[in-house]
């Protein structure tokens, strides 16, 4: 008769397969350590008694963490750039546009709010506006929309106000591009090059003319790349603004904004703005 396996036995050639950690010792999990879930789920403090608030708030923060990583990819590419690594940057731009629509998918849960609903909270935001997120605005001025008034709102933080004056003079990402194009040959002005950083970026015909032989010709397919990444992050940034505009225009209609901002006619004159605006132009003369 045959006898039945010893399930309690050992292999010494079979690997040992168990986690190596023992739930709750120390108070706390791997997971948890790395992750740090108990502190991201206790950063709720809702100020009203309404139910929405708490999707308003955990919403809010969601954006303010894709922020932060689009932001990362972003610093990633310029950085690549500089060093002449396409294969980094175009990664980089890859990985942020499925961010993007990640962050854009965000307005879902706030994209149906009545102006009612609305206002059930609205008071606990009391001078509180996304216009004041310091991570929203580094990730602009990454895309060249510069502006040093843009710090004034951040003069009571210390730390945020001292890296975006670090990011207003930086380089933005669409700066590192257009230095590329002229380390390529491209007729590229000293002006544009040199330009001041600080400064938000203006178009300029001599970009827009490489842009224009980039998508004419056959020799730059690696640039022809870099210009279509480009053009992805860009309609995705206007897809972001355009869903922000839509929300807060059912939610409360024309009114001004949070914190003594403009509200809707703001985000309309955003919405309207292209990124990296060359890439749309020379189009028309390819």
């Amino acid at each position: 008769m045959s006898q039945k396996p010893n399930m309690s036995a050992v292999d010494p050639d079979t690997p040992d397969l168990t986690p190596d950690f023992t739930i709750g010792s120390g108070g706390t999990t791997p997971y948890e350590d790395y992750v740090q879930a108990d502190v991201l789920t206790h950063l709720q403090h809702p100020l009203s008694d309404d139910p929405g608030e708490m999707v308003f708030l955990v919403t809010t923060q969601v954006m303010e963490l894709w922020f932060t990583v689009i932001v990362h990819e972003w610093r990633t590419a310029a950085e690549a750039l500089r060093q002449d690594d396409l294969p980094g940057a175009m990664a980089a731009l890859t990985r942020s546009t499925y961010e993007l629509e990640s962050l854009t998918a965000s307005w879902k849960p706030l994209a149906h709010l009545t102006p009612a609903q609305f206002n059930a909270y609205r008071g606990a935001l009391g001078e509180g506006s996304g216009f004041q997120s310091a991570m929203y605005r580094r990730l602009e001025f990454l895309l060249g929309e510069k502006s040093t008034s843009m710090l004034v709102p951040h003069r009571g933080a210390p730390r945020a106000h001292a890296e975006l004056e670090k990011a207003l003079a930086e380089p933005s990402l669409y700066d590192e591009v257009v230095r590329l194009l002229a380390r390529r040959g491209y007729a590229i002005p000293r002006s544009v090059l040199d330009r001041d950083p600080t400064q938000r970026y203006e178009p300029e015909p001599a970009v827009e003319q490489a842009w224009q032989q980039i998508y004419s010709g056959r020799q730059d397919s690696e640039l022809l790349r870099l210009g279509e990444a480009l053009t992805e992050v860009a309609e995705l940034v206007w897809r972001w603004r355009n869903d922000h505009l839509v929300a807060t225009r059912r939610a409360m209609g024309a009114k001004p904004g949070t914190g003594g901002s403009a509200g809707v006619a703001w985000l309309e004159k955003r919405a309207q703005k292209y990124v990296f605006p060359e890439l749309w132009t020379a189009r028309s003369h390819v």
